[in-house]
């Protein structure tokens, strides 16, 4: 790899240039986890907010709520179980009622 301010080879992991010590790529300023708060907004999916909750709340136990957001193999555990004896099916519901619950595809469900 090369320096983006001296142009001289440097380490392929380095973290500034030896030549100048212009910051490369992998450098984390003190202080910083690495993580950066991203200001986009979370992609809504296809499946609704309050039919998801009511499921939830009425067939949770039989993962009815699960199968409907295309979480199969979550909803046959669920179905086998009995919501985790409940348990499984209060976090859900929980997790929908804050928004927290995404469907299949990781998508947050859509709020009319």
């Amino acid at each position: 790899m090369y320096c983006s301010n001296c142009g001289k080879q440097i380490d392929d992991k380095a973290v500034i240039c030896i030549g100048c010590g212009v910051p490369t790529q992998h450098y984390v300023p003190p202080g910083n986890s690495g993580f950066q708060v991203m200001d986009t907004p979370v992609p809504e999916g296809r499946f609704d907010w309050l039919t998801t909750l009511l499921l939830c709340f009425f067939l949770g136990v039989f993962g009815v709520h699960s199968f409907y957001t295309k979480k199969t193999t979550i909803g046959i555990a669920q179905l086998l179980t009995l919501g985790g004896c409940g348990i499984w099916t209060t976090i859900d519901l929980i997790m929908i009622i804050v928004g927290s619950f995404k469907d299949g595809d990781g998508n947050a469900l859509h709020r009319k």
